[in-house]
């Protein structure tokens, strides 16, 4: 998963969280105030659907956030895995850094000829030149 979909998940549950709030607030009801036994059929039915659609919003926000926090430790856990965060910039760093280093390793044995000075050695080891 890349950076900003993770950040446009995170931002999705606060915004479904806020959408939750307001729909569960029971002042907003139909029938708000009144018994159950002094409303009509109609507003207990849309109050009935008003809940059920809080409910419905707090469910997308439940799994949002598990899936946020699963993203959060396969990346806490350093998993290569599909569900990790993966900030491209800083793979193709590491990439760029490993080849430096690299590269600076084989200049330093070209420069003070460790690998002729090894194979010497060796030469001279097997066929018995000390």
């Amino acid at each position: 998963m890349r950076q900003d979909q993770f950040e446009s998940l995170q931002h999705r549950a606060e915004q479904l969280t806020d959408v939750f709030l307001d729909e569960s607030d029971p002042a907003t009801w139909p029938g708000a105030g009144l018994q159950v036994s002094a409303m009509d059929k109609q507003t207990r039915g849309d109050r009935y659907w008003v809940k059920k659609n809080a409910v419905a919003t707090l469910a997308v926000v439940q799994r949002i956030v598990g899936i946020v926090q699963l993203v959060r430790e396969k990346s806490a856990g350093g998993e290569a895995s599909p569900g990790a965060v993966r900030d491209e910039d800083a793979e193709l760093d590491a990439e760029v850094a490993a080849a430096n280093a690299e590269a600076e390793k084989l200049m330093k044995e070209l420069q003070h000829g460790s690998r002729s000075s090894k194979k010497a050695a060796f030469d001279k080891r097997v066929h018995g030149k000390s």
